[in-house]
């Protein structure tokens, strides 16, 4: 529009901005940040792990030689044999050891007075030692063997084995004094296996 023949200013008006009140919008998570938290954070799901999912540990295939040594060592004659060694030794050291403490080794009878020499007891230690040592020996081959043919005509191994052949070592043991003798022997050989059982087990 013309104002006497000359044109009048127009001012341009200014684009409305945004409230400066509201708040601006936080900006994206980092790529980086979130694979760490699937890593090493708080989303990391433990994983476990399997041998059978890499096809197991390799290893070389056994010989003959290996094959027939363990079948020896799994044997019933190898177990009972052992076992009679360890019993033996075992019983050896109690025998010992029960006449270290016992204060009429080496006394004679006929002449309780008379101080004994330290040969005479070390021979009644000895005997004593080699006693408990056969009867060791004898009751853990006894054990060992009955336990061993019981598990293999089970084809289980578990509690009962120790039960059924403590009664069978027990009672054969007994036997020998009574028929009364070998029931307390089986009874009290199986409870005693029971029990050594459940606290090895």
């Amino acid at each position: 529009e013309l104002d006497g023949g000359c044109p009048r200013p127009v001012m341009a008006v200014p684009p409305s901005s945004p409230a400066r009140d509201a708040p601006e919008p936080p900006p994206p998570p980092l790529q980086y940040s979130l694979l760490l938290q699937h890593l090493v954070g708080e989303q990391r799901r433990p994983r476990a792990w399997d041998p059978a999912a890499l096809g197991g540990i390799p290893s070389p295939p056994k010989s003959e030689e290996q094959k027939m040594v363990e079948r020896a060592m799994e044997s019933c004659a190898f177990k009972t044999a052992l076992s009679c060694v360890g019993g033996f030794v075992l019983g050896g050291a109690f025998g010992v050891f029960t006449a270290g403490i016992d204060t009429n080794v080496g006394f004679d009878p006929k002449d309780p007075y008379r101080t004994p020499t330290a040969k005479e007891v070390l021979k009644d230690m000895g005997q004593r030692g080699i006693s408990y040592a056969k009867n060791f020996a004898i009751v853990g081959a006894m054990f060992s063997c009955t336990e061993c043919v019981v598990e293999s005509y089970r084809g289980k191994s578990d509690w009962k084995n120790s039960v059924i052949s403590g009664c069978i070592t027990g009672g054969a043991i007994g036997f020998r004094a009574g028929l009364k003798a070998g029931v307390i022997g089986c009874g009290g050989f199986a409870a005693f296996s029971a029990a050594i059982d459940y606290y090895l087990r």
